[in-house]
């Protein structure tokens, strides 16, 4: 196979600390190439690098080769980040459509051909929309077309079927096996070890920046195991209601007029409760969280905490009532602020909305990032200096320190490993059965759904489609 991009002997130090060392990757023609390891890894600084993109003030040493400028394409984890809020998908691909030449009707055929290629339905639809109004799915495959209309030859997928659906994450996994069809190198860099047993060719592992273990995906991983069922929660009886919502109608403007994407939604929280919030992407799910946030004011209906009714806006939210409702974010890193550390931002949070000391709030903020497997080391970083997963866990000890009454959790552990994953599934279910909160939990994860939710609503385009215990989770539903 034709080698397209590779790297060698890669070592990528920052303040004196190695996070790449001795790395070695080659991209080849129509094959995928997996890169798997813990969050924090190394594993996204070294798909970075295949583009030429270090963190700021790096020391890099080693080599990376690429057959030609612009071959390696890249779709992050969060792709909201890198598309511009302003601008609609139409606008923002024709651009880079238009870069070829051609006119108008040529430039059009492109972008469509490109949606296309990278699976996403109703593009002309799509084509009139701005990057909030698509859902996480949507926006990965507008990155994934725009990276297509480069003339992409390697495609760095970041946790690609993260925060997706079943039926969604299929689609993922026949889209890049398409684009290995087409002769393209993927590189996959994944938690979801069943995706890449289905995907990859070759698997490459990573620990603490090293590589320590390569080979055939079967050799490497094995065949897979019986997954053991997880081990059932005791659950005690839920409090009072905390949050209602009622008749809850919301939507997004577009050129042609407003676009409804939730219809009559009705739902209630207790106390000491997990209401899971489960569905295909782009079925409303995170607007409802956003809506219960403050985060989406363009909504219609009632949301009550306690029985009193809430603003619509975050802006005309008191400060107890900032406090009691908090969200955290799918994309952590759009959540933070690039250029202060992590533990005062965590921190800034308890003096803000709790008028804590600001020293008090420091060493609750670690230990509460501690707990959170995020030692003084990751917490004393900026955030591009942290993995997508160490981020998710800094804005979740972010929205703790607040003391909230309902925490509302879109798709937090979608990016981590195994591990993290269970520890962090661990910790909100203590706080919800000892701390009386709340757990609104966003997520495609029916296991983790199954495991930790008293109750379980499914969203089907916009509108409530059943409620039931756990076990509804692990069925039949709209991902399945």
């Amino acid at each position: 196979m034709t080698t397209v991009a590779e790297v060698r002997d890669l070592r990528i130090e920052i303040g004196g600390r190695a996070v790449v060392d001795g790395v070695s990757l080659t991209a080849r023609a129509g094959r995928v190439t997996a890169v798997i390891g813990p969050s924090g890894s190394g594993k996204t600084t070294t798909g970075l690098a295949l583009l030429g993109e270090y963190p700021p003030g790096a020391l890099v040493e080693g080599a990376v080769r690429t057959e030609r400028a612009g071959a390696v394409g890249y779709v992050p984890q969060h792709p909201g980040a890198v598309l511009n809020p302003a601008r609609r998908i139409g606008a923002l691909l024709g651009d880079v459509a238009a870069r070829r030449g051609g006119g108008r009707r040529e430039v059009r055929g492109r972008v469509l051909e490109a949606l296309e290629l990278a699976r996403l339905p109703d593009p002309a639809r799509t084509l009139r929309r701005f990057p909030h109004q698509l859902s996480g799915g949507q926006q990965q495959r507008v990155v994934l077309a725009q990276a297509l209309l480069l003339g992409a030859w390697v495609i760095v997928a970041d946790e690609p079927t993260t925060g997706q659906d079943a039926l969604t994450k299929q689609a993922v996994v026949a889209e890049l096996a398409a684009l290995a069809a087409r002769g393209i190198a993927v590189v996959l860099l994944s938690h979801d070890m069943d995706v890449v047993r289905r995907l990859a060719d070759e698997v490459v592992v990573m620990r603490e920046g090293r590589v320590v273990e390569r080979g055939p995906v079967r050799a490497v991983l094995g065949d897979p195991a019986p997954g053991a069922p997880a081990a059932p929660r005791t659950r005690r009886q839920a409090g009072p209601v905390v949050l209602e919502v009622r008749a809850l109608t919301a939507g997004h403007r577009t050129a042609r007029g407003a676009v409804e994407v939730l219809h009559e939604v009705a739902l209630s929280v207790r106390s000491g409760e997990c209401l899971a919030l489960v569905g295909r992407s782009g079925s409303g799910k995170t607007t409802l969280g956003r809506c219960l946030a403050g985060l989406h004011a363009g909504h219609r209906g009632r949301i009550l905490l306690d029985g009193e009714p809430l603003p619509r806006s975050l802006r005309a939210r008191s400060r107890t009532q900032l406090a009691a409702v908090q969200y955290v974010f799918q994309d952590a890193k759009a959540a933070f602020d690039e250029h202060r550390p992590v533990l005062d931002q965590v921190a800034r949070t308890a003096v803000r909305l709790r008028g804590a000391d600001a020293r008090a709030a420091r060493a609750e903020a670690a230990r509460t990032m501690e707990a959170l497997g995020l030692g003084a080391g990751p917490a004393g970083r900026r955030p591009g200096e942290l993995s997508g997963g160490e981020l998710q866990r800094a804005a979740l000890a972010r929205a703790l320190l607040a003391r909230p009454r309902v925490l509302v959790c879109d798709e937090i552990t979608s990016g981590l490993d195994p591990v993290t994953r269970a520890g962090v599934l661990d910790l909100l279910a203590g706080l919800r059965e000892h701390e009386d909160l709340a757990l609104v939990f966003i997520t495609h994860d029916l296991a983790a759904a199954a495991a930790l939710a008293d109750r379980t609503a499914v969203l089907e385009a916009g509108r409530l489609a059943r409620t039931g215990g756990p076990e509804r989770a692990a069925g039949p539903g709209p991902g399945d």
